[in-house]
């Protein structure tokens, strides 16, 4: 139970980080996703390797683990560059939903990858959650028309994937500051081709949000990290919801947003969605 409700803890606040992150995207402009990818990883590798060296821990990658790693690293990479792209090219809502699909892969993937158990109760809450998205993001009909649509949907999917490897190395006792490290190194480098034949120069402000960025995204990676080391996604994923929460409270502090109605209505749904899996997972455990 201790080890659940610590799950919960770190996937809200991974929730804000990654709202917090968004928000900055949006920010630094018309900058290529591939770059504002680069500086999302970099800042993240380097808060890494920072508190592996305070805790003096050996910044070695075991055979073991590097299947894991690989797959975690790869699947994350499409997911950040998938993400940034429908952020680029759809209405922030709409590509905000489509990333939200992640949760329900991360379900899918943990079944089909580390045999978790599903039943129609839990996968009920869940689906419970996302009729609750809807309402908040409300999809514009673009959403079906634009191939940028696509793009973002195979981000959800890939991160979902990427979740499914992180609970996966938790369980098997990989540090989560070196999966953070392997994951922002790796997409750095993915991207180094890029920039060096189209770097495109920056405005201090852009420099600022970019680094605001990738320290949010650090905070957000290890959080989500550590969520997926206690508890499984069938678990906790609901949760996950709450940072389209997050997101209509910095909107409306920062470019003044009030949410509709209808958004007001999802919040609701959103909130009791999580209530109800807490409770349900609560007697489950003490049956």
């Amino acid at each position: 139970m201790k080890s659940k409700y610590k799950g919960i803890f770190f996937i809200i606040l991974s929730a804000f980080f990654f709202a917090l992150m968004a928000l900055f995207i949006r920010i630094a402009g018309d900058i290529h996703f591939v770059q504002k990818a680069f500086f999302r990883n970099l800042i993240a590798f380097f808060f890494a390797l920072a508190i592996m060296i305070k805790n003096k821990e050996k910044i070695t990658i075991r055979r073991k683990y590097l299947p894991d790693l690989l797959m975690r690293a790869v699947a994350g990479t499409i997911g950040i560059f998938c993400n940034f792209f429908a952020i680029e090219h759809l209405v922030l809502s709409d590509a905000s939903m489509l990333n939200k699909m992640s949760p329900f892969f991360a379900i899918l993937f943990s079944y089909l990858i580390l045999k978790e158990k599903l039943n129609l109760r839990q996968g009920l809450i869940v689906f419970l959650a996302f009729i609750g998205s809807l309402f908040i993001v409300r999809p514009t009909t673009e959403l079906f028309h634009n191939p940028a649509s696509i793009i973002g949907l195979i981000g959800g999917i890939a991160a979902g994937a990427a979740y499914t490897f992180v609970r996966r190395l938790g369980q098997n006792g990989e540090n989560k500051s070196m999966i953070v490290l392997f994951f922002s190194g790796f997409s750095c480098l993915v991207t180094v081709p890029y920039l060096i034949f189209s770097f495109e120069p920056m405005t201090a402000k852009q420099l600022a949000a970019l680094i605001g960025a990738g320290l949010s995204a650090a905070g957000g990676q290890f959080s989500i990290t550590a969520a997926y080391f206690h508890a499984p996604a069938k678990e906790i994923s609901v949760y996950d919801y709450s940072q389209l929460i997050f997101s209509m409270l910095l909107g409306f502090v920062f470019f003044g947003h009030i949410p509709e109605f209808m958004s007001i209505i999802g919040y609701a749904v959103i909130i009791a969605s999580a209530v109800m899996m807490f409770i349900y997972n609560t007697r489950r455990k003490d049956v």
